[in-house]
This record gives structure tokens, C-alpha cells and sequence, in this order.
């Protein structure tokens, strides 16, 4: 038996009297909702999931299977872009998130879009998920942590505490940023960063290796890292090198070109 199951079998599953679920809510049978919750007539939400006591989910937001969502976490809410018009924008919420106490996560702006969350990520309190923010799966992100909107985030990046990610922003698959760091431009995957502003330390090696990379790929990514951070090349210079390495067709170097290819406000 898993933690959530013993959560729900300690919880009884079902309804609180106290909780308030608005007329249009689509809620599977399954979900469990504590005192003094609210639930917004435009929210639906898959089976199992648990939601606390005193947590908000409002606006055309849909929350999928398992997700666990913690008292005085509001998900959904109103943009705060000051270009919002109207209309019905949205968040969509995958399978088996933790959404922990005083987290914000914010509808898109523009009508018929949405901000998307994928899989299996983890928000510490009070952080903060901004409007039209993409992000993918197993992201951890501590406490206090912000991203302004639009950030791409994908698989498996790991977020310290009190970091701010600059709007528009691009967060590479594996890549770690550490506590208190100011991201104005995409980091690569793969790759540490660190600092005020962040620059690029070295490569996630710890990370990659409990993420069950070989020797072998590590040693691939120590490459990249190198070639583009320690041989005083050029951006241009370290791409061309990448490209004619002798195992650029490694899913690893192609991951990296790929990402450069849409970094749009530039690399750390």
C-alpha cells in the first residue's frame, strides 16, 4: 500500500460538509475534499486525487489522476498578465503532482489557452507557476521558487530554493538550479547553474547518475560541458564542434542542439 492509498483510507474518501463545490463542478467519485475548500464551477478533477483542507481550484482548470494538492494552495487562478481580455484561458494539470501549502498556479492569458503541467512534479510552499508556463515531468521545485510566464520547463529539472526564472525562459531536461539563483536566459540540459545572475557551474553529474545514466553518456555530456563552457570558444565555434563530434549523433548532443535551436533569449 502506498502513502497516498493510506492517506485515503485514513480520510474515508469523499466530501467534506464544509467544503464548497460550485454548481458545474466535474468531480470523480474517487476524489477526496476537505473543510473549507473551494472548487469553482469550471473545475473538473480525476480520480483519486486528494484535495486538503482550505485549497482553491478555480477558473477552466482540469486536474488529472492522483494529484494532491495542500491547504491554501490556489491552482487555476487569474493570470496576472495585464494583457488578459477575457474569455475562458485555462491550466491543465497532469497525473500524480504534489501541489504543497501557499502554491500558485495561474490560468494562461490569451482565450482557448492554456498553462500545462505534466507528470509526477513536486512544488514546495509557496511557490509560484505563472501564466502560460509549459512544463514537462518530474520537476522538483523548492520552496519560494517563482517562474514568470511563459517558461518552458522539461523532464526531470530540478529547481533550489528561491529561484526566479525570467520570463520566456527555457529549462533543459536534467538540468539543476541552485538555491537563490536569478535565471534571465534557458540553461541548457544537463547542465548546473548557479548564481546572482546564474551563470553555468559545471554539469549535473549526481543528478544524470541517480537518474541511471552510464559511465558512458556521462562521459559524452562532460564533453558537451566542456566544449561549450571551458575552450573559450564562441557559441558558434562550439556548436560547429558539437555538431562534427565523432558521437554527435547521441541523443545527448542532439538534446542540446535542438534546445539552442529554440532558446530564444539566449543561453546561461
Amino acid at each position: 500500500m502506498s502513502d497516498t492509498d493510506i492517506i485515503r483510507e485514513e480520510k474515508k474518501l469523499g466530501i467534506h460538509p464544509a467544503a464548497i463545490i460550485e454548481n458545474g463542478a466535474i468531480i470523480d467519485s474517487s476524489v477526496y475534499i476537505g473543510a473549507y475548500a473551494y472548487i469553482g464551477p469550471d473545475v473538473k478533477i480525476g480520480e483519486g486525487s486528494i484535495i486538503h483542507h482550505h485549497a482553491t481550484i478555480e477558473g477552466n482548470t482540469e486536474i488529472g489522476k492522483g494529484n494532491e494538492i495542500f491547504p491554501y494552495a490556489i491552482v487555476g487562478g487569474k493570470t496576472h498578465d495585464l494583457k488578459y481580455s477575457g474569455g475562458m484561458p485555462g491550466l491543465k494539470v497532469g497525473n500524480h503532482n504534489v501541489f504543497r501549502e501557499y502554491t500558485t498556479i495561474h490560468a494562461a492569458t490569451d482565450d482557448g489557452a492554456f498553462t500545462v503541467i505534466g507528470d509526477n512534479n513536486v512544488l514546495l510552499a509557496y511557490s509560484h507557476i505563472a501564466h502560460d508556463c509549459r512544463i514537462g515531468n518530474n520537476m522538483i521545485m523548492s520552496s519560494h521558487s517563482a517562474l514568470a510566464g511563459h517558461v518552458v520547463v522539461q523532464d526531470y529539472v530540478n529547481i533550489g530554493w528561491s529561484v526566479g526564472v525570467h520570463q520566456f525562459c527555457h529549462l533543459g531536461a536534467h538540468c539543476m538550479i541552485g538555491a537563490c539563483s536569478k535565471i534571465v536566459q534557458s540553461v541548457l540540459p544537463f547542465m548546473l547553474a548557479d548564481g546572482n545572475p546564474a551563470v553555468i557551474r559545471t554539469f549535473n553529474k549526481i543528478g544524470l547518475e541517480r537518474a541511471g545514466y552510464s559511465a558512458e553518456e556521462l562521459e559524452i555530456v562532460r564533453f558537451i560541458y566542456q566544449t561549450l563552457y571551458r575552450k573559450g570558444l564562441n557559441r558558434s565555434q562550439a556548436l560547429g564542434e558539437l555538431q562534427e563530434y565523432e558521437l554527435s549523433s547521441s541523443h545527448l548532443v542532439k538534446a542540446v542542439l535542438n534546445f539552442v535551436e529554440n532558446a530564444d533569449r539566449g543561453l546561461v
